[in-house]
């Protein structure tokens, strides 16, 4: 980060929300140069009252006047409120992170993982976009490999935790697994269509064109954009699993060469924010309980797609509330300050 002494006001914009409380725990444990921050809810939320750094803060309602004067607007709420909230932040002079869909594949939007394409940041763009959950993890592993063997093709099934719908799905899960465990069949879902306690639904976001869902969408053209490769092609079937926190994916590649799982290993562990745990004899390979409150993109099972001779198969999984929202967003806000950006 630069050492150039400046701080920074910051607003969080759902800050009550999942991804806001764990953007409020990573700025405890990071030394981001932070001035003020403003914790901001809707109306229901206002006047809940949170510690940070040693401060306790009151959440107020967002409104424009409470992002005014910020440096940084990290917004984390519903798609309406980014699509209101992030053109003015940026308007007024912030620059505006967004964990939405709303600007992720707008063309004069950049659509950031720090580590891949930071480049992409650049003077003058103050509304900055963060992929989807799923999207980040994918793209890490990618960025790691391609320079050295061309990625030709990828097909990703991702099992992805209820928390990436939020806390209502969280509470659903719990009392669905306890009233399976007291002996109820065919739970009715409210937050899901179909019961999600002891269940796994392959239905994320809405169906779309070709029978795909919107988050499957999301990881093709997100991916695409991310890399710059436009005519990439990725096919995606997307889970959700009764798990509480982490996304996992299995991975199957087709590459310009045929790569050895060695040599895709050492790639992969030279790579900033990936760590591979790859160690099957000993039972050692990234599993959510594993990741949950961490911030590497873990990989592992790393071997040969025995199905095509240029292929390779491998694991991963990543908390989808750090790397996959919250860490991601306070760190295009780092590299835009380390690289004088803002």
């Amino acid at each position: 980060m630069s050492g150039n002494g400046r701080t920074y006001n910051v607003a969080v914009v759902g800050a009550t929300g999942a991804v806001g409380k764990v953007f409020l725990e990573i700025l405890e444990e990071r030394p981001f140069p932070l001035k003020s921050l403003r914790l901001l809810a809707s109306a229901r939320s206002a006047g809940t009252r949170l510690r940070v750094r040693g401060e306790t803060i009151t959440v107020e309602e967002t409104t424009p006047q409470a992002i005014r004067g910020a440096d940084f607007v990290f917004i984390s709420a519903t798609d309406e409120i980014s699509r209101e909230y992030a053109p003015l932040a940026a308007q007024d002079g912030a620059v505006a992170i967004d964990d939405s869909g709303v600007w992720r594949l707008d063309p004069g939007v950049p659509l950031v993982v720090p580590e891949v394409n930071a480049d992409d940041l650049a003077p003058g763009k103050r509304l900055i976009a963060i992929p989807n959950c799923s999207t980040t993890p994918l793209v890490m592993v990618l960025a790691a490999l391609h320079p050295a063997n061309p990625v030709r093709r990828v097909v990703v099934s991702t099992y992805q935790s209820v928390s990436g719908t939020g806390a209502a799905a969280m509470r659903e899960l719990t009392e669905q697994s306890r009233q399976v465990l007291d002996g109820a069949r065919d739970i009715p879902g409210s937050v899901y269509p179909h019961q999600i306690g002891f269940n796994l639904l392959p239905h994320i976001g809405s169906f779309k064109e070709e029978g795909y869902t919107s988050e499957e969408w999301k990881m093709v053209r997100e991916t695409r954009k991310i890399l710059h490769l436009p005519d990439l092609p990725v096919v995606a079937t997307t889970v959700r699993v009764p798990v509480y926190l982490c996304h996992s994916e299995s991975v199957n590649l087709e590459l310009a060469r045929p790569m050895e799982p060695g040599e895709a290993r050492t790639l992969l562990r030279a790579f900033p924010g990936i760590e591979v745990l790859d160690d099957p004899e000993h039972n050692a390979y990234p599993h959510p309980v594993q990741a949950a409150g961490k911030d590497p993109v873990y990989v592992g099972r790393i071997r040969r797609d025995i199905s095509h001779p240029a292929g390779l198969a491998l694991w991963i999984v990543s908390d989808n509330l750090r790397k996959g929202a919250a860490l991601n967003a306070i760190q295009i806000a780092e590299t835009m300050i380390a690289r004088g950006l803002v």
